[in-house]
């Protein structure tokens, strides 16, 4: 018993009008098998590749949010500490005018002198 194929048996392929007798032997051996391609075995593997770059993409898109939004974080923090330095600051000249202009009355003595980081033109 031979694993060759008898040329009885053999047709000639409708796909290319050959004759199996013309075509190498492994692909002799195939057509006994009734072996064919698949033919969405590249469009799979094409959707799997579209796929797999579509992640990469969304994954780097992700990556640069994330750093802008890290930069935001960080610009806000600097804005916070300006804006609680320019608060202090305020609230150390508001004090100076209150000593000012509303010296406590119920002591007879001079008010207190004026705390020296205050600015000097407020008194």
């Amino acid at each position: 018993m031979t694993t060759s194929p008898s040329p009885a048996s053999i047709s000639p392929s409708p796909s290319h009008g050959a004759f199996p007798s013309s075509l190498p032997r492994w692909r002799q051996f195939l057509s006994t098998l009734n072996w064919r391609r698949d033919p969405g075995y590249e469009q799979r593997i094409w959707q799997y590749e579209q796929r797999r770059i579509h992640y990469e993409q969304s994954e780097i898109e992700h990556e640069q949010r994330m750093m802008l939004h890290e930069q935001r974080m960080k610009q806000l923090e600097n804005e916070i500490q300006q804006l609680d330095r320019e608060n202090a600051r305020l609230e150390n000249l508001l004090s100076c005018v209150d000593r000012l202009c509303f010296p406590p009355e119920s002591s007879s003595t001079p008010p207190p002198a004026i705390e020296s980081d205050c600015d000097p033109s407020c008194g």
